[in-house]
This record gives C-alpha cells, sequence and structure tokens, in this order.
C-alpha cells in the first residue's frame, strides 16, 4: 500500500510539485484529522458511482455507512452500487485477522448479485492490522472468475482528494486497458471526474449527442464497469472534477498517448469553451464548424430564457462556500445571471482554483479560506450579502439566521450543468431569494398583534 500512497503525493501533474513551489508533494496529512473528509471517503466518492460493480468495505459497519446514499449520483439502469456492502468486523475480528471473512463476502457478493467486478476498499482498521488487501483480491478473483480489485484508501492517509486519486490508481492499475470496445470514432472522449449528481452528465452527454461526440467512458458518472476497461482507446480526456483525477488524465497520455484538458459545464461560457476545446483538441473542421453553430444558437435561446430571471436576479451579492472545480466555475455562472459574488470558499480549491477565482471576481472578494459557519456568517453580514451558496452542511445555519440558501454540493438535487442547468440554476436562485417565509418572518408574531388588541 505504501507505494500507491507516495506516488499519489508526488504527482507530477499536480501544482504542489511544480517547480515554481518551494516544497514538494502535496501537504502531508495529520495524525486524526482529514480536512474535508477522509482518504477512504474520497476512495467512494470516485468509484461508488459504477452502477454495475459491487462495492465491498473491509472494515467496521462505521466506515461502511459514511458515505451510503449520502450523494446525489444517479443511475441510468443497475442500483447494485447502492447496496451497503461490508465484512463488519468486529473486536474478535481485529484480534485474530478478517481475512476469512473478507474471502466468505466476496464470495457471497458474486453468488448472489453477479456482478461484472467487485471492488474492495481498505479502512483505517484493516490496514493498520496489516491485511494484505492486493494478495486476497487477486486469489479470490481466480476463484470466483471476475475482476476483485483492491482500493487502498485507508482514511488516515490523507483527505479526500488523496482518495481520489487512489481510487484513480486502482482503475489505471486493474481496469483501465483490459479490453476494447466493439466500435470506435474519431470523436470518442472520456468524462474524468464527473460523477452524475442529480443526473448532470446525462445533460452533458445530450450535449455531445447533438454535435456527434461520443462519451467513450464515463469515469465515473453513471459509469459501466465494461466500458471503463476500454476507456484507453479514446482520442481525448476531459477532466471535469478539478485536479482530484489529474493522476489519471497524466497517466493515460503517458501510457496511451491521450490529450487532456480541464474544463467546466457550469455557466453557458465555460459550457460553450468546453464544448469548443473538445472540438478543437480533436482537429476535425467539421465538428468545429457544428459546435460553433450549435453554441450559438444555445446561447441565443438561453439569454431569451433566462430574461425574466435576470431582471430579479441583478444586482444580488451572493456568498459561495464551496471548492475545487465550482469554486471557480459556478462564478461564472453566477456572473451571467447578474449576481455579484462577494465572499468565495477556498479551503478545498487547489492553486489553480484560487488563480481561476481572482480572474474572475478580481483582488476585491473575500476569499474564505477557513473557520466554517462562523465565517461564512461573518462575510456574508460584513460583505452585505443577499444569499448563501454551499454545501448541504451549511445549510441550517443559513436558515437558523434567516438568510437565503442553495446547495450546490453533492448532496444537491438539481443538475446546474450544461445551458438548461444555468436555467435550472436560476430558477432555484430566483425561488430560494423570493420564497414566501422570507416575508413571513419579517411580519409580527400572531400573539404580539392580539396583545395590541
Amino acid at each position: 500500500m505504501e507505494k500507491y500512497v507516495v506516488e499519489a503525493f508526488a504527482e507530477p501533474a499536480c501544482e504542489h510539485n511544480s517547480v515554481n513551489q518551494a516544497h514538494k508533494g502535496c501537504v502531508q496529512p495529520t495524525p486524526g484529522a482529514a480536512s474535508g473528509g477522509c482518504s477512504f471517503d474520497g476512495a467512494q466518492i470516485t468509484l461508488l458511482p459504477i452502477v454495475d460493480a459491487a462495492h465491498l468495505v473491509h472494515g467496521p459497519i462505521a466506515c461502511g455507512g459514511n458515505s451510503w446514499e449520502a450523494r446525489g449520483s444517479l443511475s441510468s439502469g443497475s442500483y447494485l452500487y447502492q447496496y451497503g456492502l461490508t465484512t463488519d468486523l468486529k473486536e474478535q475480528d481485529i484480534i485474530f485477522g478478517g481475512e476469512q471473512k473478507l474471502r466468505g463476502a466476496i464470495r457471497e457478493i458474486a453468488d448472489r448479485f453477479s456482478p461484472p467486478a467487485i471492488f474492495v476498499y481498505s479502512t483505517c482498521v484493516t490496514a493498520l492490522i496489516g491485511v494484505d488487501l492486493d494478495s486476497i483480491c487477486k486469489s479470490e478473483s481466480k476463484v470466483i472468475g471476475i475482476p476483485v480489485i483492491p482500493v487502498n484508501s485507508p482514511g488516515f492517509v490523507g483527505s479526500k482528494n488523496m482518495g481520489n486519486r487512489l481510487a484513480g490508481n486502482a482503475l489505471m492499475d486493474h481496469v483501465i486497458g483490459t479490453d476494447t470496445p466493439p466500435i470506435e470514432t474519431p470523436f470518442d472522449i472520456n468524462l474524468i471526474g464527473e460523477y452524475n449528481i442529480a443526473g448532470e452528465m446525462w445533460d452533458i452527454k445530450e450535449l455531445f449527442d447533438q454535435v456527434g461526440i461520443r462519451i467513450l467512458a464515463n469515469i465515473t458518472g453513471d459509469g459501466r464497469f465494461h466500458k471503463i476497461r476500454w476507456a484507453h482507446k479514446a482520442k481525448l480526456n476531459m477532466v471535469v472534477c478539478s485536479r482530484a483525477l489529474i493522476n489519471m488524465a497524466r497517466k493515460m497520455e503517458e501510457k496511451y498517448d491521450i490529450p487532456y484538458f480541464e474544463g467546466s459545464f457550469y455557466g453557458a461560457k465555460e459550457t460553450t469553451l468546453s464544448l469548443l476545446t473538445i472540438s478543437y483538441m480533436l482537429n476535425n473542421q467539421e465538428l468545429m464548424k457544428k459546435v460553433r453553430a450549435f453554441t450559438k444558437a444555445q446561447e441565443e435561446k438561453l439569454a431569451f430564457d433566462l430574461t425574466k430571471f435576470r431582471k430579479k436576479l441583478l444586482g444580488k451579492r451572493a456568498i459561495l462556500y464551496t471548492g475545487g472545480v465550482k469554486s471557480w466555475s459556478i462564478i461564472s455562472a453566477l456572473q451571467e445571471l447578474g449576481i455579484e459574488v462577494v465572499g468565495v470558499g477556498t479551503n478545498k480549491s487547489t492553486m489553480d482554483d484560487i488563480e481561476r477565482i481572482k480572474e474572475r471576481i478580481g483582488e476585491s472578494a473575500k476569499l474564505i479560506e477557513s473557520g466554517g459557519a462562523s465565517k461564512i456568517l461573518e462575510t456574508f453580514r460584513n460583505e452585505k450579502a443577499d444569499i448563501i451558496i454551499a454545501g448541504g452542511r451549511n445549510m441550517y445555519v443559513a436558515l437558523k439566521e434567516q438568510i437565503p440558501f442553495l446547495d450546490v454540493n453533492q448532496e444537491r438535487h438539481h443538475a446546474y450543468a450544461g445551458y438548461v442547468g444555468l436555467k435550472r440554476l436560476a430558477e432555484q436562485l430566483v425561488y430560494a431569494l423570493e420564497h414566501p417565509i422570507w416575508e413571513l418572518l419579517q411580519s409580527p408574531s400572531p400573539w404580539k398583534e392580539v396583545g395590541k388588541e
């Protein structure tokens, strides 16, 4: 396991390893602390959206429930990924070893569900007691006749971002390149780091279908194991979720000569830029022409559809507290709607993300590096904002303070990607700001009115 962790920390494509940086490698984790989630959590975020595979957590029951059904990654078919499968290690298993329990669980899953593959996740407990996950998975794969893939990402090795990379390593080492697609086209691409939250990948796919671009493999939103196996045959990789899986894109470029770029589908401008970049990198004149005409028509239609929403949103001030690609790409979407972003959370953003934030909002806006709810509220009041746009964990803080709130993180139920997604975002923002509850809260309490009489 150690070699996987060291490799992930020393990722050449990460900005922490740039020659311009004073330090080499990502920041080492502090024992007992994993800000924003642990490595095990990050690995599950990446791999659970492979919907037809079985996902087995080798550890205590609490680890199994850590991320179970906590995110809105949707499926268009198989729902095996929603099963909470765990070996449920007890005290005696930890003392005497849980190898037989793991082998029994793998065989039971194979007999009961007949999945195309089983992903087995290590946890802090199994890593500390020295379970040889690689050899067990290898031998069990021969017994049951399907791939059993070890995911060496115990929580103590780092943050969620580290877990994303370790999951990417597992796919590179055991999945990608193990099969070939029945047909290939010049316009085959992979989406890396798109998890189909609230069905966003389906909206993106619809855009691609209209211009003739084919998604060869979804890595991993609404993913299918057999399609990820042939991802090495794509002509281009697009990294959608910040730089969490940058290691996979970099390795695929080195090993399979597949170029990659990082893009976003939040906001009309970002969506258009991503589509144009894909057509440019695929180097097909006919595709470029088709994409230019398509994006122009989509932007014109969207501008008309957004007219009534822009009138209500123009001049509103927002605090955006999220991370990764959303920390800068949603800024573009909000600005297109006439909203001024006056504060942005950066605690989960890379250095590249922060530079993109500054490019979009300038030096005057407040960057919220840490501090949680208290810092968000302080910035909200100081900047005289109108709404907080953040993740679900900050929702109740906003509601207790009687502040309009919109959830944009992985637990949300609305898809905001693409042109149609920007319209949904506008609708939800107007709904949040104009909800009748705010007027009701400003009115006197009924018992006070009775007292006056």
